[in-house]
């Protein structure tokens, strides 16, 4: 049995856990995916230079709300000053751990050596999480990738350093940086990893189901489970996992019903931490994700994204579920008049 353990505090079975994501893990949609089961909740990652600075629209990230909890608040960053005073920083508000961003590949971060970047230089990480370590009395943890390519995974050295230099738990992205999101998830690192430290590792890449959370648990061994992409627009995701870990068995996906009210419970969480413009404009990489797979939704999508209202937003949804109730009632219909012809041709046949 799986045992995610961070600091005094933080002691769950079988964890599965929200994955830090730019622009995405803001507090209304952790505070969804806290409804819907997630365990361990992360914010997007900050910059250690932007907080270092006061910048108020980086600060504003690190509030969190009572009800998310346990949570973690990450950083990101290169030199010490500004990463040991943002931790110091961020101690102030008193999440439940302090996360260090090793594992961003995008190149506005590597190009300044930080997130993946650090994959390049192992001591310097070592010596840069010790630092950040020793200047604050909550947990800290790290989430890194396998490598900088293919040719130099250093994970296994890279999980050592950072266990010897104070971390209280590791999330492995089972990719390398040049492989950003491309290719599959090499799960096969994390058993390795297991081999040569102590403190948990949470399994992170190509998590996208609850069978994909059992899978993980029961091939590698892994301390815990992080989703990062499945769960936009579907926080359903944890309900569905930890119902399957608990009692084995699959429940049916949300109805169309439940999708449009999470939808718009979620946006107007995103009017009130940000305002109604401001919002509905950065809402609208959920809708996606939401109304996945549904009949007509790219047409009710595109009415969506120039939409600049709540009310706007919450007539073009309920017209949807009307449309919705009415295909679903033709669709019986033709179900019901089909199963009456099969029964008379049978009756037909039996004469």
């Amino acid at each position: 049995m799986a045992i995610l353990k961070i600091g005094e505090k933080i002691e769950i079975e079988n964890a599965v856990v929200l994955a830090p994501m730019e622009d995405v893990t803001e507090l209304p949609f952790r505070l969804i995916c806290k409804q819907y089961g997630a365990d361990v909740l992360y914010s997007e990652f900050i910059s250690s230079e932007a907080l270092f600075r006061r910048v108020e629209k980086s600060i504003k990230k690190i509030y969190f709300d009572e009800q998310e909890r346990p949570i973690g608040i990450q950083i990101f960053g290169a030199n010490d000053e500004p990463m040991i005073e943002s931790a110091r920083l961020v101690e102030q508000f008193n999440p439940d751990f302090i996360d260090i961003n090793y594992g961003c590949w995008v190149k506005n971060v590597v190009r300044n050596n930080a997130g993946a970047a650090m994959l390049k230089q192992p001591e310097r990480m070592e010596e840069l999480t010790r630092n950040v370590v020793k200047s604050v009395n909550l947990p800290v943890t790290v989430k890194t990738r396998l490598g900088w390519d293919k040719k130099s995974i250093v994970i296994c050295d890279v999980a050592k350093r950072l266990e010897d230099a104070g971390i209280s738990a590791l999330a492995i992205h089972c990719r390398t940086r040049e492989d950003a999101h491309k290719g599959e998830a090499d799960w096969s690192w994390i058993s390795k990893v297991k081999q040569v430290v102590s403190i948990p590792v949470i399994l992170n890449g190509d998590v996208k189901s609850a069978l994909d959370v059992k899978r993980a648990f029961d091939e590698t061994g892994c301390d815990a489970v992080m989703i990062g992409r499945a769960a936009i627009g579907n926080p359903f995701i944890f309900r569905q996992a930890k119902e399957y870990l608990k009692t084995g068995n699959l429940i049916p996906p949300p109805t169309f019903y439940e999708r449009v009210k999470v939808c718009l419970q979620h946006l107007k969480l995103n009017i009130q931490y940000k305002g109604e413009r401001l919002g509905i404009i950065e809402f609208r990489k959920f809708y996606s994700g939401y109304l996945k797979n549904l009949p007509n939704a790219s047409k009710v999508r595109s009415q969506l994204v120039v939409s600049d209202s709540y009310q706007q937003i919450e007539e073009i949804l309920n017209n949807y579920i009307a449309y919705m109730e009415d295909l679903m009632d033709k669709r019986k219909f033709i179900l019901h008049s089909q199963a009456e012809e099969i029964e008379d041709f049978e009756k037909f046949n039996s004469c």
